[in-house]
């Protein structure tokens, strides 16, 4: 149990990095999170975005996308997958996603907004 605790308290930790910016700390932590715990989604799908983040959009990509076809009820990564790939220019693959997730939540604030463009 306690092992658990400790993979919880460093996932925070890289989560909170990653929200300050600070990616190569954050990255550490949070493949530190996914050696303990493989299947740690929310490890994972952070690391997607600090890959994104450092400028490594075809590695999100592909990260968030296999998220995505492991865990195709997990709204969040889905649209994160869905606005990596708008940025990269796969209109109809973001575009997609985007209806995806409106037709599973109507009321999902982000991709609403974001499905103006589709």
């Amino acid at each position: 149990m306690a092992m658990a605790m400790d993979v919880e308290e460093i996932y925070r930790q890289g989560f909170q990095l990653r929200c300050e910016g600070r990616y190569p700390e954050a990255r550490a932590a949070l493949q530190q999170v996914l050696a303990a715990q493989p299947s740690h989604v929310n490890a994972a799908h952070q690391l997607g975005l600090v890959q994104g983040f450092e400028g490594d959009f075809e590695g999100s990509l592909v990260t968030l996308q296999a998220i995505s076809t492991t865990h195709p009820s997990n709204l969040e990564v889905r649209y994160d997958l869905a606005m990596t790939q708008l940025m990269l220019g796969m209109f109809e693959e973001g575009c997609s996603n985007l209806k995806y997730i409106l037709s599973v939540d109507p009321t999902h604030e982000k991709a609403l907004q974001q499905s103006v463009y589709c």
